[in-house]
């Protein structure tokens, strides 16, 4: 019988081959991996294409010996660097089950590198025969002497198994080095692809998505023409991208190939010029493939690849398309779940800061005093915090200022921050005493309405006496930094007196109050401790800054005295900062 050989389909081969096969670009990323090595890792394509080989197959945290992975890097290291096969010794590599246990595996591993015309490695076949049962059967031999001869043979067969792999190994990659173009082009595509889907990994919008498909999904698929159809919710529409970023609508259900995709049906054209198929998804197309981005049983919407000439669109090609296609649906899903997740933040973050604003209202003005205000959040992403000021009059006629400082600084600070604030408030009405016994008062509620957290605050009356008009100033300290008192000749006070306990932790405990006379032009500074702490500073060093920044504070306005002392004392803002200046006027 005479006639021409059928030319092999090595993708086919290599798909079929029982021994566990992946290939990998230099970096380590997956471009493939035969059924074999699917079904021994229980892992599939759609998982695994596009991301690093270790990220896929990490290490067992239950066996700190483990150094299966460190040896596997070192071995593809050097096939790569040295051009050149390296079969290793038998590895133990745990592999991850779908249900998250680690299965116990060994593995006889072999990594060959594939060069281009110019003799680059542009692809590494790695080959790893599970061998567990093997070694399983070795150890059990070696402890069951009776049973020797059995094992021995056996273990023999399984060796001279691994041998003729090998072997076969060494074939196939004869084979792959004289690959017809069309494979060359799928393992140049699958190349360029698992660079563009780590790519797509960077993308935390919609817009940096499509930014990104089209800086790295043309070129890696040599087409014309990219773009994506996105499934509007509740909407008859799709919102179609194309590499420039610009959106425009299409309807749904009409005959556009981005919309009949994104119904989960593909719409492959080789040719328009022969098939006569259909309107092209953009002008000047003699060929392209639209098909459905899928994630489960969702189709997110569809993506489109067009040529301006005739493309073959085969067997392998469709697949190349396929991968893309669910890496791109994969990148899609997950960027849309970050958006819905910042836009949650978003919406709850605005209540909090809304929230926050009406308990930081503005301070009143009583007559002879001027009061002014900041409040800074630890950082832009929190918007709100635990610490507060406040200031109101005492039903004895007494001018009340506080601030105070919750744990943490997030919106459950803040809330907790808004109980205090209004429990203060209502306390200091209803208890006619100094600011300690109305701190006493307020751990009693504290504790009794199981409020649970760590607060500390700094309370002060200014009170002025009846028949000389003299002014008093009269606090108390739960916890928190000392206030800061600036004479009307710049002389700057710490008011260290001893400091008592936190806010609800001892109710018990009687709380003491101190008090100083006030002379006119003096200013009186509560803040908390975020304006004074740096990670690269002592506690005392930012008293030390907070005393020579007061000093000339007397010649400023309370508003401007305030925003000095934020600029001089340059918080880092790892902690929120609440400040209250008090100016008795001259």
């Amino acid at each position: 019988m005479t006639g021409e050989l059928p030319e092999p389909d090595f993708r086919r081969v290599f798909d079929a081959a029982p021994t566990p096969f992946i290939l990998l670009t230099p970096d380590f990323d997956i471009v493939h991996a035969n059924e074999a090595r699917l079904e021994a890792t229980a892992t599939t394509l759609e998982d695994t294409v596009g991301r690093n080989m270790f990220d896929v197959f990490p290490m067992n945290p239950d066996d700190p010996g483990a150094d299966g992975l460190a040896n596997l890097k070192a071995s593809l290291e050097r096939a790569r660097d040295t051009r050149r096969p390296h079969t290793m010794a038998i590895q133990k590599y745990d592999i991850a089950m779908p249900d998250g246990r680690f299965e116990e595996r060994f593995w006889s591993p072999r990594n060959v590198p594939i060069l281009d015309e110019h003799g680059e490695v542009v692809l590494i076949l790695h080959r790893s025969d599970d061998i567990t049962e093997y070694i399983t059967a070795r150890d059990d031999a070696r402890s069951e002497a009776a049973r020797g001869q059995e094992w021995r043979d056996r273990a023999a067969r399984v060796e001279g198994d691994l041998y003729a792999r090998t072997l076969e190994l060494e074939q196939a990659n004869t084979r792959l080095q004289t690959l017809t173009e069309r494979e060359q082009r799928t393992a140049r595509s699958l190349a360029g692809l698992a660079s563009t889907v780590s790519a797509l990994a960077a993308a935390e919008t919609h817009t940096d998505l499509f930014r990104l498909l089209g800086d790295h999904g043309g070129p890696g698929l040599s087409a014309d023409v990219l773009a994506a159809a996105v499934v509007r919710p509740g909407s008859q529409e799709l919102t179609v991208v194309d590499r420039s970023g610009r959106g425009r609508r299409i309807p749904a259900g009409s005959g556009s190939p981005l919309a009949v995709a994104a119904e989960g049906r593909p719409v492959l054209v080789a040719d328009a010029g022969l098939e006569g198929s259909g309107p092209p998804p953009a002008a000047g197309l003699r060929a392209w493939a639209a098909l459905p981005m899928r994630t489960g049983d969702r189709v997110l919407g569809a993506l489109a690849v067009g040529w301006r000439e005739p493309h073959p669109l085969e067997d392998d090609d469709v697949r190349v398309l396929q991968a893309f296609a669910a890496q791109c649906a994969l990148a899609l899903d997950r960027v849309g779940r970050l958006e819905r997740e910042r836009q949650q933040a978003e919406a709850t973050r605005s209540l909090a800061e809304a929230l926050q604003r009406s308990m930081l209202t503005d301070p009143p003005q009583p007559p002879g005093l001027r009061i002014a205000v900041r409040y800074r959040p630890a950082a832009r992403e929190a918007e709100v915090g635990g610490d507060w000021y406040d200031a109101f009059t005492a039903p004895s006629g007494a001018t009340t200022i506080v601030v105070g400082d919750v744990a943490g600084h997030d919106r459950t600070a803040a809330a907790v921050m808004g109980q205090l604030r209004n429990m203060l408030r209502g306390v200091a009405h209803a208890v006619a005493g100094d600011p300690a016994q109305v701190l006493t008062a307020l751990d009693r509620a504290v504790v009794d309405l199981g409020v649970n957290t760590l607060a500390t605050a700094a309370l002060a009356h200014v009170e002025r006496a009846t028949a000389t008009g003299a002014l008093t100033l009269r606090w108390s300290n739960a916890g928190h930094p000392p206030p800061l008192l600036v004479g009307p000749r710049g002389d700057a006070e710490l008011l260290e007196r001893p400091r008592d306990l936190l806010l609800g932790v001892a109710p018990w405990t009687p709380r003491r109050a101190h008090a100083l006379p006030l002379a006119p032009g003096s200013t009186v500074v509560l803040y908390t401790d975020g304006l004074v702490e740096r990670r690269d500073a002592t506690l005392d060093d930012g008293f030390e800054r907070l005393l020579d920044a007061g000093r000339d504070l007397h010649t400023l306005p309370p508003e401007d005295a305030c925003d000095a002392l934020i600029s001089r004392l340059a918080p880092d803002f790892t902690d929120d900062v609440a400040l209250l200046v008090l100016r008795v006027e001259p």
